[in-house]
């Protein structure tokens, strides 16, 4: 048996972070794009234990009939342990063959390991199939039948016929949006279909980052049974949206999927449920739904591919990608060495393309975090919280249509103290792309004395990105925090400590929120682990550095509540 070919790529919870355009609403179904067949003799491999099927060609986990929805990383995870049922795997193995030998944390790989085990109804506890070794690894013990299947073309018989030229591909990543199916058995149902295919277009038009297919070519296939790989050959597109409209009595079905042009293999799948009661509001919900959680899919897909390419020669765009890649994984690893990683890829694609916008915006934020972090000489040093404002102003100055640039732009003026022109580039931002997300517009809302409405941005996050990283979290709890609400403040503050330990802000903040609490133990205990992490850490050198509130009696509040805590002053 030829053992899959399994593209080793991190887990990016919010796509282009930390600018989160990442979105996924409702229970997302994700499939790979890239192909990992374990095949003999051409023919199509699955595997199938208990209830499941494991489909390596499709990319596809299915529980009966039932697609399960699985991150593409925990996937190939699932693969490799499923393959190498025979023998146990080790960490070694898993990091060598799934991540191609990258960096990866022991959060992030027991994180996957558990993802994979609540994709097949198993628990660490039970361990009924995939079972954990002490000191040793991983087996799959479940009972596995491999099944094959003929491919199409051997089922017909015929040599397939050989395709035309292919457009080139834009140097961005490109879809078309194909007309939605009417299956209602009502052409009178036709104009629904094409409005809410029409408003999926408009709308990730405002994604400047994307190259849209305009609607004339897109209903060039209107009616037609497409083959999505001749489909992107044709218009020259790397992704295909389709999707079908089933509408019955007050009730309407719709459902949609986005395949990798390339392979024709499904990269993500959904369907919506929604009561008719006003057709175009529906119309316009659903549209704009569909467009933020499918703005994030293209995006990990883009970073996914970026990583497959050779390392040379460097192109501005797939250096571009690794570098937001690497910097999302930062954010829940906090490892320096991965931040160093992203600034220099981000340097490297300036030195291709000077004018990148989106690049002088990350590496702005790479810059803001070093500021705030004890890593190294920029730790407190007005002159990188400087370097970050000027690379966050030139980014708007290159692309002052970038929602993107304006919301770092955001982040940066928060920690200059400018709480009102912080707050006005956020909402430029969202007015720029009203399906663009940031968590860390809640930052700036927090200390310019808006938490209630920061509160609102987080839980909106948290809906549409359900593995959304830990940083959004801890500003969910200091909201919380200030309007003195504390004991609800306490978890998401104790889940960020959990998911993100190196975050010395939760601690920070968790040590205050018990001391508001009098559970002075727990406070001391936080207290201790913030010196640990900052030896110098004081009230007045780093609290009072980097926490600035508009308004008295927010800070009051705050630094009450450390002193209260135990912190040195």
């Amino acid at each position: 048996m030829t053992e899959p070919t399994l593209s080793g790529r991190l887990r990016f919870p919010s796509g282009d972070m930390p600018f989160p355009s990442d979105a996924v609403i409702f229970s997302v179904k994700v499939v790979l794009g890239s192909a990992c067949a374990a095949s003999r003799g051409g023919a199509i491999l699955r595997y199938l234990f208990e209830e499941f099927a494991l489909d390596t060609e499709r990319r596809e986990l299915r529980r009966g009939d039932a697609l399960v929805a699985i991150e593409p990383m925990i996937f190939d995870l699932l693969v490799y342990v499923v393959v190498n049922r025979q023998r146990v795997v080790s960490r070694d193995d898993l990091i060598a063959h799934v991540w191609d030998g990258r960096i990866v944390s022991e959060s992030a790989l027991a994180r996957c390991i558990n993802g994979a085990r609540s994709a097949i109804g198993d628990s660490g506890e039970t361990q009924r199939l995939i079972k954990t070794l002490p000191r040793k690894g991983l087996r799959f013990v479940g009972a596995v039948r491999e099944e094959q299947q003929p491919s199409e073309v051997a089922e017909a018989g015929t040599k397939p016929e050989k395709p035309a030229a292919p457009l080139p591909l834009p140097d961005r990543a490109s879809i078309a949006v194909l007309p939605f199916e009417n299956i209602s058995g009502d052409k009178s149902q036709d104009y629904f279909c094409d409005g809410i295919t029409e408003d999926i277009i408009t709308e990730l038009s405002r994604f400047s980052e994307l190259f849209v297919i305009a609607r004339n070519s897109s209903f060039q296939y209107k009616g037609k049974a497409a083959d999505v790989r001749q489909v992107g050959r044709e218009l020259g597109v790397r992704y295909i949206l389709q999707g079908s409209i089933r509408r019955g009595g007050d009730r309407v079905r719709i459902s949609v999927q986005l395949a990798d042009a390339a392979t024709g293999a499904h990269r993500w799948a959904e369907r919506y449920d929604r009561q008719l009661e006003d057709v175009f509001a529906v119309q316009d919900e659903v549209a704009r739904t569909i467009v933020a959680i499918l703005a994030a899919q293209i995006n990990k897909a883009e970073i996914e591919r970026s990583y497959a390419r050779p390392s040379a020669p460097w192109q501005a765009y797939d250096c571009y990608m690794r570098a937001a890649g690497i910097l999302s994984s930062y954010l829940s690893s906090f490892e320096l060495d991965v931040l160093y990683e992203s600034r220099r890829l981000l340097e490297q694609t300036l030195s291709v393309d000077p004018m990148y916008a989106r690049a002088y915006a990350l590496l702005s934020f790479t810059h803001l975090i070093t500021w705030i972090n004890p890593f190294d000489e920029d730790f407190l040093n007005f002159a990188a919280l400087d370097r970050s404002v000027q690379l966050a102003h030139k980014a708007v100055q290159i692309d002052h249509n970038l929602p993107q640039a304006h919301a770092n732009l955001g982040v940066v003026l928060a920690h200059k103290h400018q709480h009102d022109d912080a707050i006005a580039a956020f909402e430029r931002a969202f007015a720029l792309n009203s399906n663009f997300t940031d968590w860390r517009f809640a930052r700036a809302l927090v200390f310019a004395g808006q938490s209630e409405r920061a509160i609102e941005v987080i839980e909106a996050y948290k809906r549409r990105d359900p593995f959304y990283p830990p940083w959004p979290l801890t500003y969910l709890g200091f909201a919380l925090y200030t309007l003195k609400r504390y004991s609800e403040a306490l978890v998401p503050l104790r889940e960020c400590a959990a998911r993100a330990p190196k975050m010395r802000t939760t601690h920070v903040w968790l040590a205050a929120t018990y001391a508001q609490l009098g559970l002075m133990g727990d406070a001391r205990l936080e207290v201790a682990e913030v010196l640990r992490l900052e030896p110098t850490y004081t009230i007045a050198g780093t609290a009072k550095k980097l926490v600035a509130f508009k308004f008295p009696q927010d800070a009051e509040n705050y630094f009450g509540g450390l002193r209260k805590a135990g912190f040195p002053e």
